[in-house]
Parts: structure tokens; C-alpha cells; sequence
């Protein structure tokens, strides 16, 4: 979920709320940051170039964007490309969806169809809450795929996130809601509709004649912002999680903004909170954790909520906004399983739960913070995955090291331990206990002097080669004073991806070492500073890096979050980027999502067959242009008229079979 853009565009009603909360820093430490340490790194000659390019980007980027992306040449031939095997997508922006030749992608799931027995049609204009907490959610973003557990190749289980919803594109006859006009058009049954259609899906999936579809399984659940949950591990039951309804404080009702997750080795779906506090109304001023609350940027009030709902409200109920921003664990298996927030991975704007089974056996999740300026974690679990026991692994998250990165200018880095009772995290410095620490995990890696990133998003490890990949999508605030840095560039709105080895192939290593992949942007704008290889192509550059997905032949997979048809000449979509060898930094285009939408979800199927991606608010205001339910500058991907567009799942395949790409 984010409005970067490329380059700032002007702010379309129903993002002026989220430009103010969701990922405009609040992070006040003097903690140096990456941009500080490649400066260090790298050197004056590449700082200067990249000052110059920030000066001439509003200048020559939109007009030389649309003109490399609109009349590009074709790709080059050689090793760059041997790994991403199809001709590259070169179609121009526009209201739908398009994928390389030589594959196909159908529409899965939309916004609204049956999830549950009973579920009624689909009706835009009739929604209610019951019937949306029985229907597919809105806003997909991560999308996770689970085998048949009887080994049938054609069936599985799909989970999908459902992270927030746009109500001036979900409901008729309404405008943007904002903060500032007092939401106008919303009332108690929209607000619970939208409650309904947070959280996310479990679905059946089977493949007949090479496509799949929905199909009935008793494993169909809705999960929404009501769902009841535990709150597990070393923060629950602290004083700082209880309420009045809950003085026990392990147990909450449902999960918001979940965006990018994963999953877990032994069959669970890994959720994640993130920008929570968009929901949360009142004042921190004058609160007894207001440094905390402010720090995490609390409240927002970016949703109604908490005019319908107090526990939304701070100043009713004080402690709930503690209760959100977790890693949820989800047994997809077993729809009447309890989901549990599991506070051991810490509190924040997680993105992402990317993770690999250590050579010793132990479980590591990497996680990005989700706002300019924020950082990167790991997570070890204290004892090792078991294989062969499902049920030993079932509170295998409760107990583990959570620690957050700090990157050296000589290109090595340290993960520093978030634990309670070592220095800096003692009571003299206002840390009091492990729970405090897990709850306030900002203002402990504050205190740990962790690297301040460009908004870290997902972070996913290639399982063949064992490096770690993170997202970094853009971060328009770094000042040149602060970052004295060549990459990423002062006024970053175009992101770049960071690659982190471990140390001797040990996830659980205290030291690793990290290099750039790209830095983003157009390359034929010689002062943006992007370092694309010289085997991409004019379609074959991208910016504002947001989710990816490693596939087993261990080909990284980039989808984007930020580019629009003005500032680029290129809607958001999926590039696959080569890692290894003379190829190395080489980007292809491969599918592109319809105007105003983002691209969420990759997940491929384990023999890579199926490439399954999340289309996320199609039809959102961008460039200036008010889209609405009634007057939307798409209807995708229905196209009928009095039907507004639906964020859908889509499926990519290859024609005739075999591995999505080549």
C-alpha cells in the first residue's frame, strides 16, 4: 500500500490522508542512514552524480520516461536474457491487464465473489457486512499457494490478504473520504462493510484443462477485522496489551492492513500487520505512551472507524492500537483454528515474512518496516523447524531473537539483538522489560542505532543461492544533508533493491555482507543515476520496488508499486530480474496491471507452472484524474457499466505448459 510516485504527482483525493500517515517518516533518531553508508562506500564522484541527477529529475524524467517506455528498442539478445526466456511485454498503459507472449493470464477471484457456502452474488449496489464477510475480500496483496495435502497436482488451498479498502471505489454515489471533510459519505454500515472486507481468504483452487478455478472445500474461510485472535508469545498478557474488554490482554478481534506474509514450511500462512495506525482516531498529545504512539505515527485517522467503533479510538481505549501491527500465524488447514499474533517477530509496519529453514535446522523470517526511514529485522526461532512433526512446530514462533540490521560503509553489516537487559535496552534508558520491547520494537532498534532505509518492503531469500534480497521502494523526504550518499539518492523517489549475504550461508550468522542489485529508474536519463545493466531495454527499467518472489529455479521476480502512465509511460507490474553472472541487473518486463492499480501477491505454484499476482485497487486516482465508483477510469475486470473495478487474483500460465518465463 503506498503513494510514492515517479515523480511526485499531484495528490489524488483518496491518497491525501495516507501521503500525510502512512509512510511520511516518524522516525526523530540521528541513527545514520543507508544513504550514509553507501556515500561512504562509494564515493564523491558517484554522490555528486547522483545530487545532479535529483536536481535535473523533475525536469527530464516524465517526458524522457514516456518516450524510452513508448518507443523503446527491442531487448538485446545474449546472456543477459538466457534466464527469462520470453519476448518482453511491450504494451502501452491502458484499462486492462497484459502478460508476455507465449503465456496467458485469467482473472481467479474477484472482490466479492463466494468465499463460503451461502455466500450471495455479488451486488454493488446492495452490500452489507454479512454478505462481504462471506465474499472475497477487497485490495488483495499476498497471495500464498498450499499443495493438495493428498498430493494431487490440479488442487490446492489459495491464501490471500486482504489489506484496505477505497471506499470512494467500493460504494456508489460517494466521493474520497478524508480526514479533513470529515468522511461525508460514510456511515456505520459502510464502516462494517469495510471491517468485513479486511483480513483475508482461504479458497479452494483446482486446474481443469490447464486453467484454474474456484472450487468448494471445507477448508473456505473468511477472516476479517472481527475475526477473534490470540495474542501469543513474550508480550502477551502485558500490562500495555490489556483493555477493558480484554484484561487478561491475549485476546483481540481480527487483523487490519495485512499486506505481504509468507509461509511457513509447515503449512501456515504468515500475515502481516501494516499500516495499522491508519485506523486509529484521537490524540496522543498528553498520552502516557505518547512518545510510542507518535513514533509509530498514532493516530492517523485515516479510516472512520473509530466514530462507529471505540476501541479504534485512543482516547476510549487506550491500549488497542497496541494490540495491531503483529505478524499473524494462520493454520489454512483447519478453518476453525484460532489465528495468533505472534508477538516474538516484534511490532511494526511489517511487510513481508520472507523465510528459510537455517542449515542448523532453525526457522528465519526477514521482515521490512514499511515507512522512509525505517528498518530491516530478522527472526531466529530458538529451536529447530521439525520436518517430520507438524504439531511441534505449532508455537515454534513464540520463542526466537528477533534483531534488526545495521549496514557498514565497507559493504559488511551486523544484526543487532532486540533483547531486554542488554545495553541499550535496559531500564535506564526506559526499556523495562522483553514484552516493552516487542511492543515498542521502533523505539528499541532507535536505541540500537539500526541503518534507516528507503522504505523497506518485502524481503525474500533465494533459496538456491542463499542471499536475501529487500525491496527498498522510494523515500522522497531524504534530504542531501542527511544522506551525503550517491544511491540512494537524495529525494529517492525511485527505490532500489539491496542484496544481503550471510556470512559463511548462516541466516543466523551475527554478520553478513550487502551490495546493490539496481538502483531504480530510468538509465537513459543519465543523471537519475540508475545502474541497470546494459542489456535492458527501454520497457525493461522499472521503479519503486515493492513485493518479489523467488522461484525454484532461483529467478527473482520483482512487482512494482509507484509508476503511472504520466510519470513513466508504463503502468505497475511484474519484472524479472537477472541476479547472477554477465547478466547481472538486467530487468524484463513480463505483465502490467490496468491504470490506477498496484501489483501485489507473486507466488508461484512449486514446479513454477503457475504464477499467481495480486491486482490491487485497479482504477485508483492517479495523474490527477478523480476516479469513482460511478465514474472509474477503469471497470476491469468485469466492463459493465454500474459494475465498478474489483482487485482480483490473477493466474499467469504458459501456453502449451511448462515454467512460467522459460
Amino acid at each position: 500500500m503506498s503513494d510514492d510516485t515517479l515523480p511526485p504527482r499531484p495528490l489524488e483525493p483518496s491518497a491525501i490522508a495516507r501521503e500525510a500517515h502512512e509512510d511520511a517518516p516518524t522516525n526523530p533518531s540521528g541513527n545514520p542512514t543507508l544513504g550514509d553508508m553507501i556515500a561512504l562506500r562509494f564515493g564523491r564522484r558517484d554522490l555528486l552524480k547522483g545530487l545532479l541527477g535529483v536536481a535535473a529529475m523533475g525536469a527530464t524524467l516524465a517526458p524522457r520516461a514516456m518516450e524510452s517506455a513508448l518507443a523503446a528498442p527491442a531487448p538485446q539478445g545474449g546472456t543477459a536474457s538466457d534466464r527469462f526466456a520470453f519476448p518482453e511485454l511491450t504494451a502501452a498503459p491502458d484499462e486492462t491487464i497484459h502478460v508476455a507472449q507465449g503465456h496467458e493470464a485469467h482473472v481467479l477471484v474477484r472482490w466479492g465473489d463466494p468465499v463460503l457456502p451461502g455466500a450471495p452474488a455479488f451486488d454493488p449496489q446492495a452490500q452489507t457486512p454479512a454478505a462481504q464477510a462471506m465474499q472475497f475480500g477487497y485490495n488483495n496483496d499476498f497471495v500464498g499457494f498450499l499443495p493438495d495435502p493428498q498430493g494431487r497436482p490440479d488442487r490446492g488451498l489459495l491464501v490471500v490478504n486482504h489489506e484496505y479498502t477505497n471506499p470512494e471505489l467500493m460504494f456508489p454515489g460517494i466521493g474520497p473520504q478524508r480526514v479533513k471533510n470529515g468522511f461525508p459519505g460514510m456511515t456505520r454500515e459502510r464502516v462494517d462493510i469495510e471491517m468485513a472486507a479486511h483480513g483475508g481468504s482461504v479458497i479452494g483452487i483446482v486446474r481443469e484443462g490447464g486453467r484454474w478455478r474456484l472450487a468448494p472445500v471445507p477448508q473456505a474461510r473468511r477472516i476479517t477485522a472481527t475475526t477473534p485472535m490470540l495474542l501469543s508469545g513474550p508480550a502477551a498478557g502485558d500490562d500495555l496489551l490489556k483493555t477493558q474488554d480484554d484484561p487478561e490482554g491475549r485476546n483481540v478481534l481480527g487483523m487490519i492492513n495485512n499486506c505481504a506474509g509468507g509461509m511457513t514450511p509447515w503449512g501456515t500462512w504468515l500475515t502481516c500487520e501494516e499500516n495499522f495506525n491508519l485506523y486509529f482516531m484521537g490524540k496522543a498529545e498528553g498520552h502516557a505512551r505518547e512518545r510510542a504512539f507518535k513514533r509509530y505515527g498514532i493516530p492517523a485517522g485515516f479510516f472512520a472507524w473509530g466514530r462507529y467503533h471505540d476501541r479504534f479510538d485512543i482516547a476510549k481505549v487506550p491500549n488497542e492500537a497496541n494490540r495491531f501491527g503483529w505478524v499473524v500465524e494462520i493454520d489454512p488447514v483447519d478453518p476453525a483454528s484460532v489465528p495468533r499474533k505472534r508477538t516474538a517477530l516484534g511490532r511494526f509496519k511489517h511487510e513481508g515474512a520472507g523465510n528459510v529453514v537455517n542449515g542448523d535446522g532453525r526457522f528465519v523470517i526477514y521482515q521490512g518496516d514499511d515507512q522512509k526511514m525505517d528498518y530491516v529485522y530478522r527472526f531466529v526461532t530458538a529451536r529447530p523447524y521439525d520436518p517430520v512433526n507438524r504439531a511441534a512446530n505449532r508455537d515454534l514462533l513464540d520463542e526466537g531473537t528477533l534483531s534488526v540490521a545495521v549496514f557498514h560503509p565497507d559493504g559488511t553489516g551486523e544484526w543487532r539483538p532486540l533483547t531486554f537487559g542488554t545495553a541499550p535496552l535496559v531500564p535506564e534508558n526506559g526499556f523495562t522489560s522483553q514484552a516493552q520491547v516487542l511492543i515498542e520494537t521502533r523505539l528499541a532498534a532507535d536505541a540500537l542505532r539500526a541503518t534507516k532505509m528507503d522504505r523497506p518492503e518485502d524481503v525474500e531469500v533465494n533459496p538456491r543461492t542463499g542471499k536475501v534480497y529487500v525491496m527498498l521502494t522510494s523515500n522522497d523526504t531524504r534530504k542531501e544533508d542527511e544522506t551525503n550518499a550517491a544511491n540512494p539518492r537524495a529525494a529517492n523517489v525511485f527505490g532500489h533493491i539491496v542484496e544481503i549475504t550471510p556470512n559463511g550461508g548462516d541466516h543466523a550468522a551475527p554478520a553478513f555482507t550487502w551490495d546493490i542489485l539496481v538502483k531504480c529508474g530510468d538509465p537513459s536519463v543519465a543523471e537519475v543515476g540508475a545502474t541497470f545493466s546494459a542489456s535492458t531495454s527501454g520497457y525493461g527499467w522499472f521503479a519503486n520496488p515493492d513485493n518479489c518472489a523467488v522461484d525454484s529455479q532461483g529467478r527473482l521476480w520483482v512487482a512494482t508499486d509507484g509508476n503511472s502512465a504520466k510519470s513513466t509511460g508504463r503502468t505497475d507490474g511484474i519484472w524479472g530480474v537477472e541476479t547472477e553472472g554477465d547478466g547481472r541487473a538486467t530487468a524484463k518486463r513480463f505483465f502490467s496491471v490496468p491504470v490506477g492499480a498496484e501489483m501485489c501477491g507473486p507466488y508461484f505454484t512449486p514446479d513454477d507452472t503457475t504464477f499467481f499476482v495480486a491486482v490491487q485497487h485497479p482504477g485508483e486516482s492517479e495523474d490527477g484524474r478523480l476516479s469513482t465508483f460511478d465514474d472509474p477510469s477503469t471497470r476491469w475486470p468485469d466492463f459493465k457499466d454500474g459494475t465498478p473495478p474489483r482487485p482480483s487474483v490473477v493466474t499467469i500460465t504458459r501456453i502449451g505448459g511448462g515454467p512460467v518465463g522459460g
